[in-house]
């Protein structure tokens, strides 16, 4: 029974096969091969087995058009669903804290400011809300071309993505966007407001007699600093590079603890180049490639000003704009071994941490590498300065 059953299946496969293989089987002959027929010619095939081609080629032309219809159909579904969840441009306030009203914050914008410097990209400006909060106000300069950055719908939502993402940023040594205005071709950002200014200010005051910084204040700031370089390069998600780090960025509380403004800034805005300036590493320069090792390069800039207590743009350093004549004046001393000259001298009378500063100048020229191989990382800078009394 069990072989009667395999014969019938062997033979049901093989018309199959013969089916598909040679579609004119069991058609009629045409008449002048009638005599060439021989005798073993192979018998009739029943009428039903055309049939069933003909039901099998349709059900695999059917299944051909409804995968083409389904794949279709998901495409224009995936479209429209992106269309629907695509983020919307804002216009007004766009607020991050619970401290700003919107109506509120548009008031204040509106009415006269207290002037706190400018850049060359905006202008800071002070305010104070009508619940008493005060906030720093940056006024970003207008796109180069108002008209078609506001056609540039993309942009706009790349910006607004950008600045959203920025706002989600917290440490103690970041500036917080607590919100921002989108007007006409210009961008307003709100911060937090820092009374003591920027260290670029205190540095000025420094210079001036004005004020007394001594190397504990000094090292908390490359400290924090760092620690915010840190966060932005290694726990961020996605991670961040700073691209305008200099002092003018970097905020002071009353604690002089220290907070990196314009976090990512100068790679959002559009019409934003990294000007040449002294804070700006070489390979900006030479092949305006931009990277970590490029922030770490800015750092160096600034713990140098803190530890010499000069400007770079002072002409004793010649074309600083062109980026580290500063940090080739340390490493010239450091050869000569005079690192000692190049310490500030309203901090030298501190001879129990003569040994710490002169291991600071160091590592700001290490940091200060033409090659950005040979500069550490921000992870590897921090507890080489928090650990400077044990070297």
């Amino acid at each position: 029974m069990k072989l009667t059953n395999y014969s019938t299946c062997f033979n049901t496969l093989t018309l199959v096969f013969l089916l598909f293989t040679y579609p004119s089987y069991g058609q009629p002959i045409p008449d002048e091969h009638i005599n060439a027929q021989t005798p073993s010619s192979p018998p009739k095939i029943p009428e039903f087995k055309f049939q069933l081609q003909r039901i099998v080629i349709g059900v695999l032309l059917g299944c051909v058009t409804g995968l083409l219809a389904a794949i279709l159909f998901a495409f224009v579904i995936r479209f429209v669903i992106r269309y629907m969840n695509r983020t919307p441009i804002l216009k007004g306030p766009v607020i991050f804290s619970p401290k700003i009203a919107s109506t509120t914050l548009q008031l204040a914008l509106s009415n006269q400011t207290q002037l706190l410097g400018s850049s060359p990209n905006g202008k800071y400006y002070r305010t104070v809300l009508d619940n008493g909060l005060t906030v720093a106000v940056k006024r970003l300069d207008p796109f180069d071309n108002a008209t078609q950055e506001m056609q540039n719908k993309s942009v706009k939502r790349r910006i607004q993505r950008e600045l959203e993402m920025l706002a989600s940023v917290r440490h103690r040594n970041l500036m917080s966007l607590r919100a921002y205005v989108r007007e006409s071709g210009r961008f307003s950002l709100v911060y937090d407001y820092v009374p003591s200014g920027s260290l670029e200010d205190v540095m000025n005051r420094v210079r001036e007699n004005q004020l007394q910084l001594n190397w504990e204040a000094r090292q908390r700031i490359a400290i924090g600093v760092i620690k915010g370089l840190q966060y932005l390069h290694f726990n961020s998600s996605p991670r961040i590079l700073h691209y305008n780090l200099k002092p003018s960025n970097v905020m002071l509380d009353a604690e002089f603890e220290p907070r990196l403004a314009d976090c990512g800034l100068a790679h959002l805005m559009p019409n934003w180049g990294r000007a040449a300036s002294s804070y700006t590493a070489p390979e900006c320069f030479q092949n305006c490639r931009y990277t970590e090792k490029s922030d770490i390069f800015s750092f160096g800039m600034i713990l140098a000003v803190l530890l010499t207590g000069r400007d770079p743009l002072e002409p004793f350093f010649g074309e600083a704009s062109r980026g580290g004549s500063l940090g080739r004046w340390l490493r010239h001393l450091q050869q000569a071994g005079e690192t000692r000259e190049a310490l500030d001298k309203s901090i030298m009378g501190e001879e129990v941490e003569e040994d710490e500063m002169l291991m600071a100048v160091r590592i700001a020229g290490v940091c200060l590498s033409d090659l950005p191989a040979d500069r550490p990382s921000s992870d590897e800078l921090v507890p080489m300065l928090t650990q400077l009394n044990s070297f």
